[in-house]
């Protein structure tokens, strides 16, 4: 045999080797290591599984949960979360897990989910997105870590904060004042909440953040909902990234070329903006969040501008962000309201107290205690965000714990809002008198026991917005109706980007005044 012909042999079959090694060393050693150093700290979970790790389990035990409704309780946790709450209760409050090859621990115990989210040492930046976590917000503030995400906070915080938040209320009326008209024909009949909401949430923020209508920016939420659907079903699938790179998969394509399309969507509202400064019909790009976001992109100073991406990255984080996170809280807010009759008149007393029959003024929004108490425990029991992923930047320790570097970490919030021990025995009950001496008293002086939005440096910049909104719109809402449960209504909170009710929420309007 020739030196050329042994040549051709031997450069693939050593090719393959070094493959061999790679994949073994990635798919089996690394993770086996991983889980018997962790082990040796008293860490345990579920065991590797060769390539798949836990994510065949999980999305068995999730369908499991979804196949049959449950009972008209609070406690949501099985359900929504299966095998967290399965794992947690059978290896305790932190254990091991594995989303395919990558090793996560799960943490609910709120002093070490403190110390991952106060930490600012860098030690625990935001995790490597997925594929269709990246097509769904990109490198949006949800996602960006170091000097992108202190410029993009910026003007976050300059948007939707102080004088801003007031300038927006007139907006949110406006929207409110819409749906209600429409409700005018639905008197003493059957309602959909979660869709109406939806409805008014896509406008708030259009109107609000983008300076347009719902209907203009109906292609862009059509598409990010697809979207969002795409990433729902792909969760818990294993994916070898070489054999990605060679196949995509039908979900994969469609996801790009959606992120393609809201990305045209986008660049159409940019233009608008520029067109009516060159013309002469405008002399600034806006005082609102897009308009920031297109000076940013026209600024000259390196530190302040904004790349094109980063401006499309931004607008769909705020699009689904100022959207489905209001829209999960109003939803589930008012369907607490519908079952607690006395707490719907409590909240309606004092919104009348305050405010009358005339809409409701930024100014005295501040002054509505019960619907803030409300609003927390609404938040405690079906609280929109279903957990905070992190992951560790290098070898660091929490607690009496040394983690490796580069293990991804799942802060599962919702253990801590329905666990006895912080909340007592009954932690299931709808009680918003908990929340009566505020947030810090309630909690015991614990704050990761109830971190809705967050807590530490990168807590949500949208949070005041948020419950600015929802207090206008249940003002308004509780001046001219009151609200029950429908018959038809079927208890079945899922877990989706936020928790939403997998059937809808269905209610009874009845009018509070004779003309409507």
């Amino acid at each position: 045999m020739s030196g050329l012909m042994k040549l051709v042999i031997l450069v693939p079959c050593s090719l393959f080797f070094v493959a061999l090694v790679k994949f073994l060393y990635d798919y089996l050693w690394r993770p086996l290591r991983i889980q018997q150093m962790l082990n040796s700290q008293g860490i345990r979970g579920p065991p590797y599984r060769f390539i798949h790790g836990n994510s065949k389990e999980v999305a068995k035990m999730r369908q499991e949960a979804l196949s049959k409704p449950m009972a008209l309780r609070h406690d949501i946790f099985p359900r929504v979360q299966p095998h967290i709450y399965t794992w947690i209760n059978k290896y305790g409050k932190n254990y091991l897990s594995w989303d395919g090859v990558r090793a996560e621990l799960v943490i609910s115990e709120p002093e070490l989910i403190k110390e991952v989210l106060k930490n600012s040492e860098k030690a625990f930046p935001k995790r490597n997105p997925t594929v269709f976590i990246s097509k769904l917000v990109g490198n949006g503030l949800a996602t960006v870590e170091g000097e992108k995400w202190v410029k993009q906070r910026k003007l976050g915080n300059y948007a939707f904060h102080g004088e801003s938040l007031k300038n927006m209320a007139p907006a949110v009326i406006a929207s409110v004042e819409t749906m209600l008209e429409k409700w005018k024909g639905y008197v003493g009949k059957e309602i959909e909440l979660f869709e109406e909401f939806r409805l008014l949430t896509s406008e708030v923020i259009s109107r609000t953040a983008f300076g347009s209508s719902y209907l203009e920016g109906q292609k862009i939420f059509d598409m990010l909902s697809k979207l969002a659907i795409i990433l729902h079903r792909n969760f818990f699938k294993t994916r070898i990234p070489w054999i990605s790179k060679l196949w995509k998969p039908a979900d994969i394509l469609e996801s790009e070329e959606l992120a393609n399309e809201i990305q045209g969507c986008v660049m159409k509202m940019i233009k608008k903006r520029e067109d009516r400064v060159v013309s002469g019909e405008a002399d600034s790009f806006g005082n609102d969040f897009l308009g920031l976001l297109v000076n940013a992109y026209h600024d000259l100073d390196d530190k302040n501008m904004l790349s094109l991406g980063d401006l499309v990255d931004e607008c769909k984080t705020f699009y689904l962000a100022g959207q489905d996170t209001v829209n999960s809280l109003l939803t589930w807010t008012v369907f607490l309201l519908a079952i607690h009759g006395d707490w719907q008149e409590k909240a309606r007393r004092e919104v009348i107290d305050i405010f009358g029959n005339q809409n409701p003024h930024p100014e005295s929004i501040v002054k509505l205690k019960i619907m803030t108490m409300i609003i927390n425990e609404t938040s405690r029991l079906y609280g929109p965000a279903n957990g905070l992923m992190r992951k560790t930047g290098r070898e660091v320790q929490i607690g009496k714990l040394v983690l490796p570097a580069n293990i991804d970490l799942y802060i599962a919030n919702v253990a801590p809002q329905h666990d006895p021990q912080l909340w007592g025995d009954d932690v299931h009950l709808f009680k918003p008198e908990r929340f009566a001496e505020g947030i810090a008293k309630a909690t015991n002086y614990n704050a990761a026991a109830f971190c809705l939005f967050g807590i530490g440096p990168r807590s949500c910049v949208g949070m005041s917005f948020a419950t600015t909104e929802i207090k206008i719109a249940l003002s308004m809402i509780l001046q001219r109706y009151t609200i029950s449960l429908s018959p038809a209504y079927v208890h079945s909170p899922m877990s989706v980007i936020t928790i939403q009710p997998q059937h809808g929420i269905q209610v009874i309007l009845k009018s509070l005044h004779s003309n409507v």
